[in-house]
């Protein structure tokens, strides 16, 4: 039976070396005084060239990110693979504006869907259209603002890069997450998600766009895209996530002045992203999707659902996905049990990636009960190892 308790198989992979830096990361993690000083320090300090790279390469990095090129990750993807978990690389260097930055983006996450190739240890890759596009055009094309003439020529140029890296992921025959954003350009992302989906979704899911259901609107949206995908006569593909900008969203909404897009309380969000994960499987010969999250019920619900209906662990239409460096308990217990599971690994130059582990380690911080989770998670774990002689 099915149970995310078992830290053996958790945390197979890890040398008591590993639980240990585990084990004072989210203990740092856990006190947000701590987190917000010394994320201003790391800064400051790779601003000046203070020699501490080396220090956060062998820490933090190592906890979340499997390296600072495709090729430092292979230790990674293949360490992953024996446990029968898939890795989605995914190039974490955010808040870029110019267009050699974008065009970087492009050729490096087409160069993580070439690694894929024939590799069945890379599920899926992934991007984010801001990776490859200013966000400020990404707003303006969502507002249905007029754009000038040089706005309307990078509204191309995104158009073809976003184009070439799902022609990329069709011709290798490996899935594209196409990541969601703030609410105040999703509509943007969307249109370019759902074209994309009408010309590489025919034979089999390739593009997956994403909806974060701590928006109230994205049920009724899933629902409306399924049933343009029938429509259309092509798979929907959909990453399905609870949300990461929720700050962001409440305090745009105060400053203009128009209702909150976000849910009125978390126990609406996980309704709904429930009722999208029954949805799907209603629905699972014309959607695939993915079930990323770190939430303990979604992921037993979904396997209890998945039982009920008879449709098997392995089914290729649905994957469960977590982070990495995060919630091994649920990522290794579901993969042990024969479902499909990915983590997500960044990688990228250290400093380029420090503002993704910033946010990560303000997220732990800021997620009632993550940190201490991963806390009780690991000292179960090496309280078991001390007990059989192995700490």
């Amino acid at each position: 039976m099915l149970s995310f308790n078992n830290t053996e198989i958790a945390f197979a992979d890890k040398t008591n070396k590993d639980l240990n830096r585990s084990y004072w990361l989210f203990k740092i993690v856990s006190n947000s005084g701590l987190v917000n000083i010394g994320s201003l320090f790391t800064n400051v300090a790779l601003k000046i060239h203070l020699p501490i790279k080396g220090i956060i390469k062998a820490t933090i990095f190592k906890q979340f990110c499997g390296g600072e090129t495709i090729e430092e990750c292979e230790i990674k993807i293949k360490n992953l693979g024996n446990y029968k978990i898939g890795t989605i690389l995914d190039y974490s260097v955010e808040g870029k504006e110019s267009e050699k930055d974008f065009d970087t983006c492009a050729t490096e996450t087409i160069a993580t869907i070439n690694k894929s190739k024939n590799n069945n240890d890379i599920p899926f890759c992934v991007f984010k259209v801001t990776g490859v596009a200013r966000f400020y055009l990404l707003e303006k094309i969502a507002a249905n603002q007029n754009l000038t003439e040089v706005e309307q020529k990078e509204f191309e140029i995104l158009k073809q890069r976003v184009n070439l890296i799902c022609e990329a992921a069709f011709n290798a025959g490996t899935p594209v997450f196409i990541d969601a954003e703030e609410s105040w350009i999703q509509n943007a992302i969307d249109e370019l998600a759902l074209n994309m989906m009408t010309l590489y979704n025919i034979q089999k899911p390739i593009v997956y766009n994403t909806l974060q259901m701590y928006r109230k609107d994205r049920l009724v949206y899933l629902k409306q895209s399924l049933e343009l995908a029938k429509k259309e006569n092509y798979f929907l593909g959909a990453k399905i996530v609870r949300g990461a900008y929720i700050d962001k969203e409440h305090a745009r909404s105060k400053e203009k002045g128009y209702d909150s897009p976000i849910q009125d309380n978390k126990e609406n969000t996980d309704n709904d992203y429930d009722s999208a994960l029954l949805f799907c499987l209603e629905n699972i010969k014309q959607v695939a999707f993915c079930a990323a999250t770190h939430n303990e019920k979604s992921s037993m619900k979904l396997a209890q659902m998945m039982l009920k209906k008879n449709i098997p662990n392995n089914n290729t239409h649905v994957y469960f996905a977590q982070l990495l460096g995060m919630s091994d308990h649920i990522s290794y217990n579901l993969a042990k049990a024969g479902y499909n599971v990915a983590k997500y690994v960044p990688y990228g130059p250290v400093s380029e990636v420090l503002p993704y582990l910033i946010r990560r380690a303000q997220e732990n911080t800021f997620v009632k009960g993550q940190t201490g989770r991963e806390l009780s998670l690991i000292i179960k774990e090496k309280e078991r190892r001390k007990l059989i002689g192995e700490f």
